[in-house]
């Protein structure tokens, strides 16, 4: 456990942005910009392009002296990260994958919710602070779908948050860089999911969050060669562990809630139906161990009054093979007679 000491209201901190590069050269120029337009200062702007085959590093060195890079082999999203923050020098670290992009007040305003909150908080240090992203959703041709925000529940505990899969989003959170470094940093095993896992663990050792509530970064949903895009299954394989992980270590502290363990049921129900969306045997075989675990609930928005009846008179994978029948028939309308609402990512 790390422990918490009063802090009193600095000067304004050295923030360092860090991004990590590999094949964006359509987006990293704007990454890198919204970066340096960041009202906030002193700031610094470090890159490092992992072992990219396109034209990254080549717009990178288009910002000259305005930012501090470095090109390496490729070696990973996470060791680039970690990479990132031996390099940087500010007093908070700023992580921007670099298809994403910040407000110009995003940092600025995150710090200034900070030390109010550090003065409500009677002073305690304050490690990370997190909001909801601003999710923009591209088409195969570029062109740009949607851009959707939703704002965090803020009077749900912050497990509760981070069950739903709402804790620091790689671009949402402002980390104290001490702080990450004392947990060990990212995790270099992981592919996907890391930042959930990261939060994970910063709760663990009793760091301390901050919601600042306002969607001041940009995460795009363009790429078809990501982890979750390529293979869904290791991400519903890596989701459960940490969920699992979550649930035990609440349990071990007696702090796991009748509300927390419900949510948590109604999350595996969802990635059930999502794995019966890609194979349906090997989504029986997940809903039976989530049952026997005793986390399963059918609620929330994969289900509909008509999904309950359907599985409660012909089973669970004849419904699924009615739902994934219909969602292929028709396609507009076919998945929203089985649920309610898309499911989250």
């Amino acid at each position: 456990m790390i422990p918490r000491t009063p802090i009193s209201m600095p000067d304004q901190p050295k923030v360092s942005i860090l991004i990590p590069c590999h094949n964006a050269e359509r987006w990293v120029a704007e990454a890198i910009q919204s970066a340096l337009d960041q009202t906030h200062e002193p700031k610094e702007v470090i890159v490092v392009d992992d072992g990219s085959t396109d034209n990254s590093i080549n717009v990178i060195k288009t910002f000259g002296a305005r930012i501090r890079w470095q090109s390496q082999p490729n070696r990973g999203g996470n060791y680039t990260r970690n990479r990132l923050l031996e390099m940087a020098s500010g007093e908070w670290v700023q992580f921007l994958d670099a298809d994403d992009y910040l407000l110009p007040t995003k940092i600025e305003n995150q710090l200034s919710s900070t030390y109010a909150s550090c003065t409500n908080e009677d002073g305690i240090q304050i490690d990370c602070i997190y909001s909801p992203p601003r999710i923009a959703t591209y088409a195969h041709d570029g062109s740009l779908l949607t851009v959707d925000c939703t704002r965090i529940d803020d009077k749900a505990p912050l497990e509760l948050q981070w069950i739903r899969w709402q804790v620091a989003q790689t671009g949402t959170a402002l980390w104290k860089a001490d702080s990450l470094r004392e947990i060990g940093g990212w995790n270099e095993t992981y592919s996907c999911c890391q930042d959930n896992e990261l939060t994970l663990r910063g709760i663990q050792s009793g760091l301390f969050f901050h919601l600042f509530n306002e969607p001041e970064s940009v995460y795009r949903i363009w790429s078809t060669e990501t982890v979750c895009r390529r293979n869904p299954e290791q991400v519903i394989q890596v989701k459960t562990t940490l969920l699992d992980e979550m649930l035990q270590w609440l349990q071990s502290n007696n702090t796991l809630t009748k509300a927390t363990a419900a949510y948590a049921g109604q999350v595996f129900f969802e990635l059930t139906r999502t794995l019966a969306s890609i194979d349906i045997s090997l989504a029986t075989q997940y809903r039976l161990e989530r049952i026997q675990k005793g986390h399963y609930s059918v609620s929330g928005p994969a289900s509909s009054h008509l999904y309950t009846l359907c599985t409660s008179v012909a089973g669970f994978e004849i419904t699924e093979h009615l739902a994934n029948f219909s969602r292929a028939r028709f396609p507009r309308h076919g998945w929203t007679i089985f649920r309610r609402t898309s499911l989250p990512d």
